[in-house]
């Protein structure tokens, strides 16, 4: 399901402005494996590289017994379907698979769209959607340890989830007002400056010029004006 999502996911980003109209030509945005470079964001399809199958596992895994610890109206329909581990390894199955494990989730978009047609279709309107976010957001909030370290991995989390609540939401027409928390940010290119004309660094934005120079080890604190900007990144 990896490369269906995320061709779905860009084409949305760029309508919004979160990843650049050639987004799909990036490599650092298609690939499959998490930027380096921690200025950059985690692409949701970039997660298992960092998270791997173990921590996808206990992440949902510890959303599910919430799930069937929860009120009857809310737990009875994933129990007519299965219990806490079934449903645990079939969400974890999707959860690799989409992010970038490799074909974990057999039938993938076909066997998604059936079990949420046919088996959790009484879940799928605004009441179920704002509980099943609930819980899922209280299980994140206590999966701290299961990130890394790396504080880009629960935005990517969020905004993997966002899109498909918002998939959803548009599927059986109910209104979203859900928020799993902050996502990613817009991506922001990697300014090379040695590449550029002095009239095309002249041109960049102040914000533009201090990330840039930012992203190339400079203490930008120091300058106090654009034109200094401007003369440093000529500079380079």
């Amino acid at each position: 399901m990896t490369e269906k999502t995320r061709t779905n996911y860009i084409e949305s980003a760029i309508k919004t402005g979160v990843l650049p109209e050639d987004a799909h030509r990036i490599p650092e945005i298609v690939s499959l494996s998490a930027p380096e470079n921690c200025r950059n964001p985690i692409q949701f399809w970039q997660l298992f590289s960092i998270l791997g199958p173990e921590r996808i596992v206990a992440i949902v895994g510890d959303f599910y017994t919430r799930v069937f610890a929860d009120e009857d109206w809310f737990t009875s329909v994933f129990a007519r379907v299965g219990g806490v581990e079934h449903h645990t390894n079939t969400q974890a199955s999707m959860w690799a698979d989409v992010m970038g494990g490799g074909p974990y989730y057999h039938g993938a978009e076909f066997r998604l769209s059936f079990h949420h047609t046919h088996n959790a279709h009484q879940l799928m309107d605004a009441k179920g959607a704002k509980r099943w976010v609930e819980l899922m957001v209280r299980t994140l909030d206590a999966s701290g340890e299961r990130m890394t370290h790396d504080p880009r991995v629960r935005p990517s989390l969020n905004t993997f989830l966002a899109h498909f609540l918002g998939k959803y939401a548009h599927e059986f027409a109910f209104e979203n007002r859900e928020s799993f928390g902050e996502t990613n940010p817009p991506w922001r290119r990697q300014v090379n400056f040695r590449n550029m004309t002095e009239s095309a660094i002249e041109a960049l934005t102040e914000d533009e010029l201090r990330e840039g120079l930012e992203g190339r080890g400079v203490d930008v604190s120091r300058f106090g004006e654009k034109q200094d900007l401007i003369r440093k990144a000529i500079g380079l």
